[in-house]
C-alpha cells in the first residue's frame, strides 16, 4: 500500500537520519553532511556540512557547519561508504588552491563556448550560448 502514500518516497528518507550522506544540489554544489532532520517536503537539514569541489582528480573541502536544504533543490541523495571514501583516488588540496583550480577550469569552459558560437555564428548559425554544453564542444 505504500504505493498509494504520497510520502512514502519521502518517509524512507528517515532511514537516512544520523548517517553521513552525499547531496548533489541543482544549481551544481555537492554538500556532505550528516542528516539530522527530514520533512514531508524532503526538506533537509545537514550537520558538520562540508561543500566539496571536484576539479579533475583533485579536491577541497570548504566548512559550511548546519545546512537546510530545500527538497525541491536536491538532484542526487546518497550515503557516504566510510571504507570506499578513504580510497579513493583524489587528491585533497587546500581552499584556495581549489578555488582558483575551479575558477580557472569555468574560464577554459567560458573560452571554449564563445569559440564554439563564433565558429557556428561564421556559419550563419546563430546558437543561445546557454545550449552549448560540454558535450558539444
Amino acid at each position: 500500500m505504500d504505493d498509494l502514500n504520497p510520502l512514502a518516497g519521502t518517509a524512507h528518507l528517515l532511514e537516512e537520519v544520523d548517517k553521513k550522506l552525499m547531496v548533489l544540489l541543482r544549481d551544481g554544489r555537492t554538500l556532505i553532511g550528516y542528516l539530522r532532520s527530514v520533512d514531508q517536503f524532503a526538506n533537509l537539514v545537514l550537520q558538520r556540512t562540508i561543500e566539496r569541489i571536484h576539479v579533475g582528480n583533485e579536491y577541497g573541502d570548504i566548512p559550511r557547519g548546519v545546512f537546510i536544504i530545500r527538497g525541491e533543490n536536491v538532484v542526487l541523495l546518497g550515503e557516504i561508504d566510510r571504507d570506499k571514501e578513504q580510497k579513493l583516488p583524489l587528491k585533497e588540496i587546500s581552499v584556495d588552491e581549489i578555488l582558483d583550480a575551479q575558477r580557472r577550469e569555468q574560464e577554459q569552459r567560458q573560452e571554449k563556448h564563445r569559440l564554439v558560437s563564433k565558429a557556428l555564428k561564421e556559419r550563419g548559425l546563430a546558437v543561445n550560448a546557454e545550449l552549448i554544453n560540454e558535450d558539444f564542444c
